[in-house]
């Protein structure tokens, strides 16, 4: 029963831990793209695509969580926007809202794979690490790489140009703003502590419905984190191109 209870703890702690990884990386490639293309204008129609489907993303929080949606800015010099009114469901509601994007946007960008590899006929040599462990990651890291290699040198395929920016808008909106946290950070907090409890509880029925949960996020952090070695990758070449002329 120990055991059982300390292999819970360790992953539901390994999904917290690779919550933040996934919105550091956001943060970071984000910075990284800002800086990389100078003129504002050039970097919001970069960053569309990901600011539309995060703020979409915010609307369906509101729908799921019975808040009422006052005011949608899809796009905008500033980014976008959704004003709504206090969600009817207690603590977790501003959570749902605030954390949509981190978990809607990795769904669409699997969709969005799916899509390129079936009507567009782009080559993937990775699969998803969908409840797998951070050891797969450099089997992901080289799949990504042989994708990469495949699609622009080995077999060109012009639509993979469209791929790789359309994740790499996605992945620089994934990570909730920092309004977003200070709205859910009770919340979050809140669940945190419950999911602590619920795990030391280990009452069976309980504990299994609450790790099954936990599962389906780590699923979704996971498919985030994938996309963003595929941005990564994308961005290195530009920000060496940036450091050479600035």
């Amino acid at each position: 029963m120990e055991s059982a209870v300390t292999s819970a703890m360790i992953a539901f702690l390994a999904v917290i831990a690779a919550g933040i990884v996934v919105m550091v990386i956001s943060r970071l490639l984000d910075h990284i793209w800002a800086s990389v293309l100078r003129l504002p204008w050039l970097y919001i129609v970069f960053a569309a695509p990901g600011v539309i489907v995060h703020e979409c993303a915010h609307v369906l929080g509101c729908l799921v969580s019975g808040a009422t949606i006052t005011k949608v800015v899809l796009i905008s010099k500033e980014g976008g926007m959704v004003s709504y009114t206090k969600p009817k469901i207690p603590i977790v509601g501003n959570v749902i809202i605030s954390t949509a994007p981190l978990f809607c946007l990795p769904l669409v960008l699997a969709g969005l794979t799916w899509a390129f590899a079936a009507y567009a006929r782009c080559g993937f040599f990775f699969t998803l690490p969908v409840g797998e462990s951070v050891s797969s990651l450099p089997v992901l890291f080289a799949g990504i790489g042989r994708t990469l290699y495949y699609n622009l040198f080995g077999a060109f395929n012009g639509w993979f140009l469209l791929y790789l920016y359309l994740v790499t808008s996605l992945v620089l909106s994934a990570a909730p703003s920092r309004q977003d946290l200070k709205n859910a950070a009770a919340g979050l907090a809140f669940l945190a502590v419950t999911g602590v409890l619920l795990i030391f509880a280990n009452i069976p029925a309980v504990t299994g419905a609450f790790m099954y949960l936990v599962s389906l996020i780590s699923a979704g952090l996971m498919i985030g984190l994938a996309f963003e070695l595929v941005a990564l990758v994308v961005t290195l070449p530009f920000l060496l191109f940036y450091r050479r002329t600035s």
